[in-house]
Parts: C-alpha cells; structure tokens; sequence
C-alpha cells in the first residue's frame, strides 16, 4: 500500500484526534501534553529540544507516529549518554545533534512506534534512520519504549541498554496498615517511625484532583518545583505557562499531593494518572522538616494509590532510598543506534559489558527487598 512519511517541526502540525487515536490514552503521549511542552516554549530548538516528530500517512490520514526530537544536548532524558559524547569530542568528532524520541523531561515507560502494526513500526524506524543522514545527525535512541517494541527495535538494528526505576505494585492492600504489615519488621518501623515524626511536626495532607485544583495550588506547586532546582544549582525545564496549560488540558488526570502546617501550603508533589497507574512527576517544599520529602512523595502517592485502587505508581528514576519506602527495582530499556561505523562497535562492546553489571545490580537490588518472606 502507498504511504507516505513526514517529518514535522511542531505537533501542531498533526491534528490532535489522529495523534490520539494512536497514543493508547497515556496522558504523557497525548497531543495535549506535548503540545503544551512546545507552546510554552519549554521543548523547543532553544532549550535544545528541536521537535521532528514523525508521521505515516496513508490515503490522506495518519495511521502511525513517532514522537522525535534533534538534542543538543543531554539533559532531561534520564538515560546518561554523556560518556559517549565526550569520546566523539576527544576524536574530533561532533556527538550533538542526535535524534531521541521521548517525553521530554520524563521518564515513563510507554509506547515511542505509535501504530497499529509492526511494519509500520519498522516503516517508522526506517524513516528516523533516514532522517538522521540526510540530515547530519549522529545517533538515533529511543528512550524507554514499551517492552512490546523491543523486537521491533532489535530487528531494525538498535542496540538495548538497560537501567534501573523503583516501582510499587499493589497487592490488594485495604489500607496503609495493611502494606506497611507486609513489610520486614525492622522497614515497618523505621517508616512509621519516620510517619509519626512528620505528623507531630504539624504536618497534613490533602489529595487534590481535577477541579479541586485551583491557580493558587498552580502557583504554590510551580514554587515548590523551582525551588527544588534551585536548590540543586539548576534551572527548571519547565514554566508556569505549561503547568497551567496542562490543568486546562488534562487536570483529570493530575493528582497534586499537598502538604500543610496549621492550613499553610509548605509542600506539593505532582502526580499524573494514567489507567491502573500513578506516576509521581514533580516536588518540592519551600522548608525543611525531616521525612517531609519521603512521606509527600512516596508514602503519599502509595496511600492514594491504596485508596483508589491503582495498581502500580512509578516513582521515578533512580533512587536506592526507594527501596525502604516498599518500591521494588524494576529494569527498563533504551535503544541506541549509532551511525559512525567506529563508534558504531564501539558503543555495542560497552553495552555488552555494562548490561552484565545492571542485571547484578538488579539482582542485588531484590535481594534487599522490604517485604517479609523474600
């Protein structure tokens, strides 16, 4: 069948119900939510996220896309590659611009080939392959796909890396007590040690979704999340245009957990809801008070997934300390193509090697697991 493949600078470009009828409805892929990251100029060639998103179409309609972006540079994509760009700099050799598809500055898990079937999956591929030479890019990665796409990925060359996030699964909890009873002894009271110290600290919490939210809950969780950039010496990737673009959009789908003294705001987190499952986003608190962070981002965002019967809430990359708060280490993946023909083997070898060592990791990671009996 003929078909045709586009490459778009903006979103906008490609009509919101068509993208969405491909995205499986994460709010993180919609139309709205991309949208939004280029509108309020927070993904755009400025700030380094130049859009190329993908898109095939036959007999006048889109039937798949993929979301793609020219980087120069590394940040925001939670899959650390700048080892590789130092050894194309040390040769002479220009390592950005590079193509990635991803959510900017999140690392969900979730579907990058959006399409009914495979061959269009490996018709996207190909396009991207050729949208990199023809247009000078060094690389290819695909950040985080759907376990569903890693043939796909395999057969058209790419090379897999795996890393490490710290999920919590629901086992049918009726409530808090009944999961902190699940954990190991010496886990269930250091975590209700850590609760208790937080509650006599005068600290309460309330669960805010779609229309309970308001501008001022906007405006305070904005605070918190610069402030904790800031604390870091770092620039936050976001404004306050896109939080408030996103409520409007896609408030539904937004739990913001809110932490208060004597009916004060000093906390927030961001949660996103997709389906069974709750992904914890952005936080911050503009004072310190010990185990305020622990129980606003996690034991927060676990008791409101008990609650409502979500099955499982992502917490993130990274973070051992997870591990004490019941969330399990779960392996996820990228995908790499490098177009040099020497840096090309040069990357698999360190592959090969590193994947090894983050299966160990993992390994070792489930050995120290929380819960009673493992």
């Amino acid at each position: 069948m003929n078909f045709e493949i586009v490459s778009v600078e903006s979103i906008s470009a490609i009509p919101p119900g068509q993208w969405d009828a491909l995205s499986r409805g994460n709010p993180l892929l919609s139309h709205a939510y991309l949208e939004a990251l280029e509108s309020t100029q927070c993904a755009v060639p400025r700030t380094g996220w130049h859009p190329r998103h993908l898109a095939l179409m036959r007999t006048g309609s889109i039937r798949a896309v993929m979301p793609l972006y020219a980087k120069t540079h590394s940040r925001g994509e939670y899959v650390f590659d700048q080892a590789w760009a130092h050894a194309y700099a040390r040769y002479g050799m220009k390592y950005y611009p590079k193509l990635v598809s991803a959510i900017p500055f999140t690392p969900v898990p979730g579907p990058r080939l959006l399409a009914h079937d495979r061959n269009d999956q490996r018709l996207l591929l190909e396009a991207a392959k050729q949208l990199l030479r023809e247009d000078g890019y060094s690389s290819l990665h695909v950040l985080f796909p759907h376990e569903d796409e890693l043939p796909v990925l395999l057969e058209a060359g790419l090379n897999l890396r795996s890393s490490i996030q710290f999920h919590w699964t629901n086992r049918g909890y009726s409530d808090m007590d009944a999961f902190l009873a699940a954990l190991s002894q010496a886990k269930r009271k250091k975590l209700r040690q850590d609760r208790r110290g937080v509650s006599k600290a005068g600290i309460t919490f309330r669960w805010l979704t779609g229309h309970e939210i308001d501008n001022s809950t906007l405006r305070f969780l904005y605070l918190c999340y610069v402030q904790t950039y800031l604390q870091h010496g770092n620039s936050p990737y976001l404004n306050l245009d896109f939080f408030e673009r996103l409520y409007d959009r896609l408030n539904d789908s937004l739990v913001i957990i809110i932490a208060e003294r004597r009916g004060t705001p000093i906390a927030a987190a961001l949660n996103i809801r997709h389906g069974d499952r709750l992904y914890g986003r952005y936080w911050g608190s503009t004072e310190y008070v010990p185990g305020l962070h622990f129980e606003t981002c996690y034991m927060q965002g676990i008791e409101y997934c008990i609650a409502h019967g979500i099955q499982v809430f992502e917490g993130g990359a990274q973070g051992e300390h997870k591990l004490a708060r019941g969330m399990l280490p779960v392996a996820t993946k990228s995908a790499h193509w490098i177009e040099d023909p020497v840096f090309s083997p040069a990357v698999t070898d360190f592959l090969e090697r590193e994947t090894p060592l983050v299966d160990q990791y993992l390994k070792e990671l489930l050995h120290h697991s929380p819960y009673r009996g493992t």
